[in-house]
């Protein structure tokens, strides 16, 4: 009768293999992770980016020094509205740092600043975002892919008063959230019902 007796691995050997699948599975599980990351930032930066506010030309509702969340295809499949907070490449300049400025006119609007108010196809502009509204009286008609922003500090903003309009090409996208410094920190939509508070001339 024959017998037969299973091979014995020493303690040792079992050790090694051990330690080396150990080490293989960490060096994959590493990779894994670095693949996963880079993944994950092309994926953010392709669907948004990150600005810093360089001046306080927004205020009182973005400061100096906040930083800001921007959705780069919030306008992929629809066109800026009313109110919304753009950044867009400055027109006369557009290799400089990016401005970020509200849409006031729309793409054939008739844009009226009289007595410090805003009238857009001669209805008042409710204007809940701002605290100051004292600017000279001008107009101008927006013309077709282009938009006409204002800083929110109208006295302390140089925007479509001064050089123009913003092709819709320059926009890089629309200003979600204030994300640093913490203090700071908000949504930047706003709300339907503040926006139809009505305005006395």
């Amino acid at each position: 009768m024959d017998f037969w007796h299973s091979e014995i691995i020493p303690d040792a050997e079992m050790d090694a293999a051990a330690k080396k699948h150990d080490f293989w599975r960490a060096f994959w599980d590493v990779i894994e992770t670095i693949l996963i990351s880079v993944a994950l930032f092309i994926a953010i930066n392709y669907v948004t980016a990150r600005i810093r506010v360089e001046s306080i030309s927004m205020e009182p509702n973005l400061y100096a020094g906040d930083f800001v969340i921007v959705s780069k295809l919030a306008y992929r499949f629809d066109e800026p509205t009313r109110g919304d907070i753009i950044v867009f490449r400055y027109p006369p300049r557009p290799t400089e740092t990016p401005y970020i400025k509200r849409v006031i006119g729309l793409p054939g609007d008739d844009v009226q600043l009289r007595n410090g108010y805003v009238f857009i196809n001669g209805e008042l502009l409710p204007e809940p975002y701002i605290q100051v509204d004292t600017y000279p009286n001008n107009g101008w008609v927006v013309p077709d892919n282009s938009l006409f922003v204002m800083g929110d500090n109208r006295e302390n903003s140089s925007d479509s008063r001064s050089w123009g309009m913003v092709p819709l090409e320059n926009v890089i996208g629309k200003a979600e959230v204030v994300y640093w410094p913490p203090e700071d920190w908000k949504i930047l939509h706003i709300s339907s019902a503040a926006a139809a508070q009505p305005r006395f001339v």
